[in-house]
C-alpha cells in the first residue's frame, strides 16, 4: 500500500470519528492539542472552579523543569508539555560563528537579536516532559535534542520551547522546529525524530507553530524568511507524505484540520494568505486575502466557516465560507469581518455560537455572533488585568481569561458583558489553559498548577 492510499484509509476513519465524537465516549479526559478536542478552545463537558487563588482550589502545583511557553497537553492521567533547560555549556566563539545562526544560510547577511534580546551561548536541552495528572509528579522527561539555539528570540517571552505537543493517546508528537520534530510513545519510548533545517525568524522574534494531527499524518508548517513550507509527516515513521512550497514569510500560527464535504481540509492563516489544502494530497483548494503582518493566532472553525484573525499594525477578523475553491479575496466567500480591536497573539475563542477575541495583547475583548458577525459587546476592559498573550478557553456557559500577571477573570457566555471572579496567582502566564473534567491547568513561568475543588464541595 502506498502513503497516499494510506492516508486516504486514515482520513476516511477520521472522518467517521468527526461524525460522532473525535474522542470517544470520555472526552472529558482528554485536551489532545493545545486548543482542545475541537481546535476551538473549549471542554464540551468541562466544569472547572469558578474561583481560586494560593490557598484555594489548588490540587497541586509543581514547579517546572526549564523555560518555554508550551501549553499543556492531557490525555487521560498523563499531561505533556515541552520545555527547554539552559546548560552551563558553551560554544566556543569560533564554533559559534559557524553555527549560532548569524549567517546560516551563507548569505552572508549579519543578523542581530530585535530590542534587547541576546543571541545565545549556551547549549540547551530541548525537553519533551509527561506528568501524572493526579499528582503533578514527572513520570519521564526526554531530551529530543541538546543544542546551541542558532538565533534568539523576544525578550518578552520564554521563547526556546514555544510549541505545543499533540497526542492520539499512544503517542506523543512534540516540535522544536528549527530543533525537529519527534515522536514518543506515552510511555517516553522514542519512535523517530526529523530534522526539518533551520529558520530565520523575522527579527529573531523566536518560533512557535505548534504540529496538528490529522488521520494518518502529523501537520508542520514551516514558515519564515527562507524559503517556506508545509508538509504532511506520516505519524508512524516521520517520513514525508507531501511538502509544499508556502509564499509566506514568518509566521506563527498553528494549522487546523475540518471536515468538508468528506473531505479533510488543513487550514493555515499567515498574512499574505489564509490557505486551505487537501489532506491526501497538499493540493491548494483555497486561498484568501486580508490579513495583518505578523499572523499569531490559529483559526477556529464551526457553523460551515473558518475563523481566522491578526492584530499587528491592522486588525482582521475575516469568517470565510467553507466549501469554496480558488481566491476567495475580497468575494462573498468572506461572509463577514471585522477591522477594530482583534488580537496580536491570542487565538480567539468559539463557543457555542459566540466568538470572543481580545484586542491586541490587552485584557479588552469583544464578542460576536459568529454566524453574522452581530456585536454581542464590544471593547469590554476586564479591571485589573493587562497583557494576555494566553488564548481564552471555555467550558460550563464560563469563558476563561488569563493575564500575564497572574490575574484571571471569568465571564458568562452571553449576549452581556458580566464578569462572574476574579483570580490571582502568584506566577506569570503566557501559556495557554488546558480544562479536562472538573480540572483547570494552568501553566505558569515557574509553575503548574491543577486547579479544582475539593470532592466535597463538588
Amino acid at each position: 500500500m502506498n502513503k497516499l492510499a494510506a492516508l486516504r484509509i486514515g482520513i476516511g476513519f477520521l472522518i467517521a470519528l468527526f461524525s460522532v465524537d473525535a474522542y470517544g465516549d470520555s472526552r472529558g479526559d482528554y485536551w489532545p492539542t493545545w486548543r482542545g478536542p475541537d481546535a476551538t478552545g473549549v471542554a464540551a463537558n468541562g466544569n472547572p472552579a469558578l474561583t481560586w487563588s494560593e490557598t484555594e482550589n489548588i490540587k497541586w502545583k509543581v514547579k517546572l523543569p526549564g523555560q518555554g511557553t508550551s501549553s499543556p497537553i492531557v490525555w487521560a492521567d498523563r499531561i505533556f508539555f515541552q520545555t527547554a533547560i539552559k546548560t552551563d555549556k558553551k560554544v566556543t566563539s569560533a564554533a559559534q560563528a559557524g553555527s549560532e545562526g548569524r549567517d546560516p544560510d551563507g548569505s552572508g547577511n549579519a543578523r542581530r537579536p530585535f530590542h534587547g534580546g541576546r543571541t545565545p551561548t549556551n547549549v540547551y536541552k530541548f525537553d519533551l516532559v509527561c506528568l501524572d495528572r493526579k499528582s503533578g509528579k514527572i513520570l519521564w522527561q526526554k531530551t529530543a535534542r541538546e543544542e546551541l539555539p542558532h538565533e534568539g528570540h523576544h525578550p518578552n517571552h520564554d521563547g526556546f520551547a514555544c510549541y505545543s505537543p499533540v497526542t492520539d493517546g499512544k503517542h506523543v508528537w512534540a516540535s522544536f522546529g528549527s530543533r525537529g520534530v519527534h515522536c514518543y510513545d506515552v510511555d517516553g519510548n522514542h519512535k523517530w525524530s526529523r530534522d526539518m533545517g533551520k529558520m530565520r525568524k523575522k527579527m529573531m522574534f523566536g518560533e512557535g507553530s505548534s504540529p496538528a494531527l490529522a488521520a494518518d499524518a502529523v501537520i508542520v508548517v514551516m514558515d519564515h524568511e527562507g524559503d517556506s513550507f508545509i508538509y504532511a509527516l506520516n505519524k508512524k515513521t516521520g517520513e514525508t507524505v507531501w511538502k509544499k512550497a508556502r509564499d509566506e514569510a514568518t509566521t506563527w500560527a498553528t494549522p487546523i484540520v475540518v471536515a468538508v464535504n468528506g473531505k479533510m481540509q488543513v487550514v493555515i492563516s499567515a498574512t499574505k494568505r489564509i490557505r486551505s489544502y487537501d489532506l491526501e494530497t497538499g493540493n491548494l483548494i483555497w486561498q484568501c486575502g486580508g490579513q495583518t503582518g505578523n499572523v499569531i493566532p490559529s483559526p477556529v472553525s464551526g457553523f460551515g466557516k473558518v475563523f481566522c484573525t491578526s492584530g499587528f499594525r491592522g486588525n482582521a477578523l475575516q469568517a470565510i465560507e467553507l466549501g469554496r475553491t480558488g481566491d476567495l479575496t475580497g468575494s462573498d466567500a468572506v461572509n463577514w469581518q471585522v477591522d477594530e480591536a482583534t488580537p496580536y497573539v491570542p487565538s480567539p475563542l468559539l463557543y457555542g455560537d459566540k466568538i470572543y477575541v481580545c484586542s491586541g495583547n490587552r485584557a479588552i475583548i469583544s464578542c460576536y455572533q459568529a454566524k453574522t458577525g452581530k456585536a454581542n459587546f464590544v471593547k469590554q476592559q476586564l479591571e485589573g488585568m493587562r497583557e494576555i498573550f494566553a488564548s481564552p478557553v471555555g467550558a460550563a456557559n464560563r469563558v476563561y481569561f488569563v493575564g500575564r500577571d497572574g490575574v484571571s477573570q471569568v465571564i458568562k457566555r452571553a449576549k452581556e458583558f458580566q464578569v462572574l471572579a476574579t483570580n490571582t496567582l502568584d506566577d506569570r502566564f503566557d501559556a495557554s489553559p488546558a480544562i479536562v473534567g472538573d480540572e483547570l491547568f494552568l501553566k505558569g513561568k515557574t509553575y503548574l498548577y491543577c486547579i479544582a475543588e475539593p470532592r466535597e464541595k463538588r
